[in-house]
């Protein structure tokens, strides 16, 4: 963008992560600076120290002078290099934040985060008119849960959907090799999206994950037992992926009511939300569940990936990587070209070649809503379709090819 098209305002600028940091916020984050300074117009670019807890406490970090070479390093550490928050600002937050960015004459507010980072956004913005100070709000979008509105898909999402398949590939080649019941449990409360990437981890009709459950399906526990059953008497062995979000017909997490019917208490957050990530609590109850009803001698085994999906060092998807650094010079062009506020959303323009395009949209189109899979790529209640795995690919990218021996069962 040349120095005749920008509409800058004279003022600083402040930029924050939210939510459960990703393999690619980060380079997020350095779009928005590297287009941002030299600048006319633009003063300090502020990153706030562990998000919105960092702004109502005044503590930031210089960007604007970080040499180039650092900068793309940055871009490509995973993680969240200002620290993250998970803070969910109501009207009294937010003007609190207001008040602080207007004292340090801030007038461009850059926040990568999810659905409830888009609906902070929007509060901030909210504020800020009615108060009649220019304040150009942009929500820059970031999610591993692939759940935001009006996006074909979220930076964050490639990169850990490409941890979840590989993690995956690597458990069916153990699980072949040692024969058993294998759960691994996958994060997604409401959305099923990265559990469903799992699918891409069979190259070959007999590869796990054999059964996929997404959140998106009420689970229910005789069904899942004779699937379990099914593929165990075939195959003698089964590898199964699970949303942690699984609930019953009732919206009741099976997390909750697997816990209670073993007589366990579950965690609950600080929301009363029941503690799913980061919690082992349903494949242990999974697994047992298994046990008690199709037979103590079975081998059943349960892993939950937990935070491990967020920001593993290896598994970096180079169209998220791009994607991720776009969005930000992108939200950083739009707050140049006048007084307009928004998110950032990706649309997707063409499969064969793989294309996309940045759209600005409204932030009340995105603020505080889920997005789920649509049925489309949904198959029965335990298996996710072809027209997934034509959605997901691009966004996962290259993959290790495994070759294996064939012999028959026993």
């Amino acid at each position: 963008m040349s120095a005749s098209e920008v509409k800058t305002i004279k003022g600083n600028v402040v930029i924050g992560q939210s939510g459960g940091p990703t393999n690619v916020i980060n380079q997020s984050m350095v779009g928005v600076v590297e287009t941002l300074r030299g600048q006319p117009g633009i003063g300090k670019i502020l990153g706030a120290v562990h998000a919105v807890r960092g702004i109502i406490n005044d503590e930031f970090v210089e960007l604007q002078d970080i040499p180039q070479d650092r900068l793309d390093r940055i871009a490509q550490t995973p993680s969240a290099a200002l620290g993250s928050s998970r803070d969910k600002p109501d009207e009294e937050y937010c003007q609190r934040i207001f008040e602080v960015l207007k004292r340090r004459d801030v007038h461009y507010f850059f926040y990568a985060g999810g659905n409830d980072s888009s609906d902070t956004c929007r509060i901030i913005n909210e504020l800020s008119n009615e108060a009649g100070y220019e304040l150009r709000c942009f929500h820059i979008p970031k999610t591993i849960d692939n759940d935001l509105m009006e996006n074909d898909h979220t930076p964050g999402y490639g990169s850990a959907a490409k941890f979840v398949t590989q993690a995956f590939m690597g458990d069916n080649l153990d699980n072949r090799a040692l024969p058993g019941i294998k759960i691994n449990v996958i994060m997604g409360r409401h959305a099923g999206f990265l559990t469903a990437a799992s699918v891409l981890a069979r190259q070959n009709p007999e590869d796990g994950p054999h059964l996929i459950y997404v959140p998106e399906v009420a689970f229910n526990e005789d069904k899942f037992l004779a699937d379990v059953d099914r593929v165990y008497s075939k195959q003698g062995r089964c590898l199964i992926a699970v949303s942690e979000g699984i609930s019953d017909k009732n919206h009741t997490p099976m997390a909750q009511r697997l816990a209670e019917e073993q007589g366990h208490n579950v965690e609950k957050d600080s929301h009363g939300n029941v503690q799913l990530s980061g919690s082992g609590a349903l494949g242990d109850f999974l697994a047992i569940h298994i046990k008690n009803n199709l037979g103590q001698s079975l081998r059943v085994r349960a892993d939950t990936f937990g935070y491990l999906q967020r920001c593993f060092a290896g598994c970096v998807s180079s169209v998220d990587a791009d994607e991720a650094r776009g969005a930000g010079q992108k939200a950083a062009e739009l707050a140049l070209s006048g007084d307009i506020d928004g998110s950032v959303a990706i649309h997707r323009t063409g499969n064969d070649p793989y294309r996309t395009e940045f759209h600005r949209i409204e932030l009340a189109d995105v603020a505080a809503k889920t997005r789920t899979l649509d049925k489309q790529f949904i198959e029965s209640t335990n298996n996710i379709t072809d027209a997934f795995r034509e959605y997901a690919t691009p966004l996962v990218g290259r993959l290790p090819v495994i070759e294996s021996l064939r012999f028959n069962r026993g």
